[in-house]
């Protein structure tokens, strides 16, 4: 199970605007920048190695968009606050990877915290066994520039990369405001197709609690529920953020983006509707479940307590013929032990005929 709060203390007593890697992981492995300058008419992509590689690409177009794997190297992202004059605290945000989604307008930039999600298999032997990963991405949006910062190589950019490298579609032709929504756009669009797979594994399981209920489908109801907290902690802060952007307070977006982050927000609130929904059929399932062993405990109970009651006047006829006196009449008979068993026979099958009569079984 992750720790909640893992990482929190490595801030404890520094200075505001100290630069920590905060909740990720620790790792050496590189971290793996590409550059995206572009116009009009003209493209440039480029994996570059360094902040000064990035530097030589900074006006050189209408729009550079940055793409940075990996937030762990803290001195990269000092590098690069320095290249586009970024804000101190604004980068010490970009290392703590574990925010919740959010906006923040500064002079010159406006920086977004979004969450991007994906599904994983928490057991590959179990196919209903359904767990989200959320990563952010810290997304830094100025007047001709954009920068995404990324905890881990791969993300949901391609349709977007792919749209500038053909030159289809309206974003080649407008600025980094615009450029910032479709990649807000392409990540609300996901959390769609990630909430479709998992309302699959929540109908399945769901008929599953109906027909046979099994005590494992109780630690998978746990991790649907998990991944759902997940999944809401990514999509309900998203709102706010973008109904702040929709205001028109930030300068940086003019009113014909809006236009389009209007339809995002429009997206992000089915999402939240839609996440709702899900969170309360996967309450409902861990009902059915208690309901249903509970139910199939009464059987197995009610069963029992039928066959302790045929069998008490039966232990009762045992009991009687069973002391050891010397004058009960019927120890000398000659049919006498066949005359108890009838009569005991004679007691179950009446006892069995009424609890049938009155729907008892």
């Amino acid at each position: 199970m992750q720790k909640l709060f893992a990482g929190l203390s490595r801030k404890s007593g520094l200075v505001p605007g100290t630069m920590v890697h905060v909740a990720g992981e620790r790792h050496d492995a590189p971290v793996h920048m590409t550059v995206f300058s572009y116009d009009a008419d003209h493209v440039e992509e480029r994996k570059v190695a360094s902040a000064e590689e990035v530097a030589a690409y900074r006006g050189k177009r209408a729009v550079t968009w940055v793409n940075v794997d990996g937030v762990h190297r803290t001195e990269v992202i000092e590098q690069l606050g320095r290249v586009f004059e970024l804000h101190h605290l604004l980068l010490e945000d970009v290392a703590h990877t574990d925010q919740r989604p959010k906006l923040e307008d500064f002079e010159s930039c406006t920086y977004l915290v979004l969450r991007m999600l994906y599904e994983r298999s928490v057991d590959a032997q179990d196919d209903h066994e359904f767990a989200i990963t959320s990563e952010q991405v810290s997304m830094i949006v100025g007047p001709d520039f954009v920068l995404t910062f990324e905890e881990d190589p791969g993300d949901v950019f391609e349709p977007v990369r792919r749209r500038l490298r053909e030159g289809k579609g309206r974003v080649r032709k407008l600025g980094a405001d615009y450029l910032a929504y479709v990649l807000i756009d392409v990540i609300v669009d996901n959390y769609f197709a990630v909430l479709e797979r998992f309302g699959d594994e929540v109908d399945e399981l769901e008929s599953e609690l109906l027909d046979d209920p099994r005590a494992d489908h109780l630690q998978e109801i746990r991790s649907m529920k998990r991944a759902m907290v997940e999944m809401r902690r990514a999509v309900w802060p998203l709102r706010d953020a973008l109904a702040t952007l929709l205001r028109g307070d930030v300068k940086l977006f003019k009113k014909a983006t809006l236009i389009y982050v209007r339809d995002a927000y429009d997206h992000a609130m089915r999402v939240a509707d839609a996440v709702e929904v899900v969170r309360e059929m996967v309450e409902g399932m861990l009902e059915v479940y208690m309901s249903n062993v509970s139910n199939r405990m009464n059987q197995v109970m009610k069963v029992l307590t039928v066959i302790a009651t045929v069998f008490i006047p039966l232990t009762f006829i045992v009991g009687v013929y069973g002391m050891n006196f010397d004058n009960m009449p019927e120890l000398h008979w000659r049919y006498g032990y066949w005359i108890v068993w009838g009569v005991m026979a004679v007691v179950g099958v009446a006892l069995l005929s009424y609890f049938w009569r009155k729907k008892w079984f």
